[in-house]
Formats: C-alpha cells, structure tokens, sequence
C-alpha cells in the first residue's frame, strides 16, 4: 500500500511476523513495517496514516514529538503549564491531559473490532469528538480529529510519529519540541508499558524487548532513526531539542530555556510554579493526568504488573536499564548506539 508519505506499507508474515508478535498476542492481528525506514506499526495505522501526513499545521501550534517512553507525559504537561496555566489558576487544568493536548495517532493502538472494554475504555474521547467535530464520523479516527477540531491557540500536540511521517510542513510551520533518552532506560521504560497495558500485553523479558528494539523490530522503531531525522533539524529556529537526562538533571535551566524557545516570557515565580506543578510525585498523585483509572481495577492494566513493577508513573529516574539489562545486553547496546548514533549523539 503507497502513503501520501511516499512509504509504502507491507504487512508483516511469515517467520518475522511470528517474531514480532510472538511476546504480544494483541499484534497477532496484523502489523505492517514500512519502507523506506522500516517503522514499524499495528495495521491499523494504514487507515490514519495519510491523514496524519496531511495533518493541517497552524503557525501557532506546538507540536511534542517523541518516541515513546522518553518523558513525553512530563514534557507534554510541561509544555500545557507553560503556556496556560503559569499561575496554576486555570481550571481547565482538571480536565485530563489527553483532551487538553491530543495525541494524535493514538487511534492505531486500539483494534479495528472493539470490546466492552475498549467502548468504556474510549467514551470519554467520543464525547469530546462529538463536541468538537458535529457530523464527522468517530471511525475516522477521532483522536486526530479532535486535534485538528481543537480551538486552543496554541493548539498543543502530541505525536509518537517520526518527522517524516508527519506534515512535511511541519518544522516550517508550527514550534517542535523534541526528546531524546538513553536507549537502555527507553528500553526498560517502554517494556515496562508494554507489560502494563493490555492493548499490547507484552509476555516477554526486558531481555526479549531489547533483543526486538535493537533489531528495530518494536512498534514505533527505529529508535535511532526516529532520532536521527530530528537531529537533522536541530539547528532550525522552530526546533527545539531537550535531553531526559538534562531535565532531571536540572530542570529549572531546562525550563528557561523553553521558556526562551516557546516565546512564553515567564518570570521566575511562574518558572517554580511549573517545576512543582510538573514533579513526578505531583503528576502521580493527581487524577486528571488520564481519562481511564490506572489502578488493579482496571480491564486497560495487567494487575500483577501493577503490583510488581509499578503502574504508568513508575519511576521517572535515569539509569534504571543498567540496572535492569545484564551485562552482555549493556555491552551489545553500547556497540549498537556506537554504529546507530553515529550522527553526533553519545550516551553515558
């Protein structure tokens, strides 16, 4: 199948399609790698992907872009406190993070057949579609169009999505902001979610999910690559890059430096308005972050890997791959990031 993008999409058999989906039994009905890139999707992304490509960017937007699990929750808050609530007095701040700044291709993840679960699971989304977009038609995809329907200037966006895969307008048009994190924590951090939610059910070890990220062969990879084609636009004035490891490393510097890019001209009281409002502790303990429970409770969450390893806000600490991954992993990753990450990147 040819993509607006100019990709073409491919779905996935034989011996490989039995390694990829043979540690995550809700992919069994169907992925599709793209070429050229090799991204990796669920099959449902054929049907959104030419409207995600033609997606259409307002001069006003900030776009955050990531690979998953790289700080993208924290940073999309981030991004919302900045520009809307530095007093901490918007009461739209209890509305949850999803509906105040969508992710936009969302929508692939779920299954084209929907379940009880996943009804109850998407009703909040559906009443919000159906606010925002009268007389448009839900199997579309509505996480996109509530994005596109949104009247929020600055509309914040999220997207997984690699640059190419998204409007080719994009960078031109709208403020980006980029994250980058170290593959060994995005490794654990993502097999972790993975293991969590029941939409992907991943059954494996950290040491299977490595194997798979390392070979680009995880949804959304490849890793670098997805890095790489932002790295590329580094230097453009509507780029803006943050490293994971130098938010918590020193977040108020991190802060100004948005604050700068975004053009949001904060003073320092609202800065630390930001920071606090933004800690892992105060984003885990509140209860507007989603609009589904994250709880044992919950048909979305395995409960065992809740009550084992933790639940979305799990951690929010860097260096937990070298802790999880053995040896022979770390020592495999260092030479993969040493041939992928040959554009200008290192990683301690």
């Amino acid at each position: 199948m040819s993509l607006a993008s100019g990709h073409e999409a491919h779905d996935l058999e034989g011996d490989e399609f039995e390694r990829l989906t043979r540690n995550f039994p809700p992919y069994r009905t169907g992925l599709v790698r793209l070429s050229p890139g090799g991204w990796v999707f669920p099959k449902q992304y054929r049907k959104y992907a030419d409207h995600l490509y033609n997606f259409e960017v307002r001069p006003t937007d900030v776009f955050l872009v990531t690979y998953p699990k790289v700080g993208t929750t924290w940073t999309q808050e981030i991004l919302w406190t900045m520009i809307f609530n530095p007093d901490l007095d918007n009461p739209k701040q209890e509305v949850s993070l999803e509906k105040r700044s969508p992710f936009l291709d969302v929508d692939m993840l779920f299954p084209a057949e929907t379940t009880p679960e996943t009804e109850e699971f998407m009703k909040p989304a559906l009443e919000e579609f159906k606010k925002l977009c009268p007389g448009k038609d839900p199997k579309d995809g509505m996480y996109w169009q509530i994005g596109a329907a949104c009247r929020d200037r600055p509309r914040i966006l999220k997207s997984h999505l690699p640059l190419s895969l998204l409007p080719p307008s994009l960078v031109d048009v709208a403020k980006v902001v980029y994250v980058i994190r170290n593959p060994a924590d995005v490794i654990t951090s993502y097999c972790h979610h993975c293991s969590l939610f029941t939409e992907m059910k991943f059954t494996g070890t950290v040491e299977e999910f490595a194997e798979l990220f390392l070979n680009d062969d995880v949804v959304y990879s490849p890793y670098w690559l997805h890095v790489k084609e932002a790295w590329e636009k580094r230097s453009h004035p509507n780029m803006h890059i943050l490293r994971f490891e130098d938010m918590k490393s020193d977040v108020t510097k991190e802060l100004r430096k948005l604050n700068d890019f975004l053009g949001t001209k904060l003073n320092e009281k609202q800065l630390e308005n930001v920071k606090k409002h933004t800690t892992f502790d105060a984003m885990k303990n509140r209860t507007t972050i989603f609009d589904f429970d994250i709880t044992e409770k919950s048909p979305f969450v395995d409960p065992e890997v809740l009550k084992k390893d933790g639940g979305f806000f799990r951690q929010g600490t860097t260096g937990d791959g070298k802790k999880k991954l053995s040896p022979e992993m770390l020592k495999r990753l260092k030479e993969w990031c040493g041939k992928r990450f040959d554009f200008g990147l290192t990683f301690d």
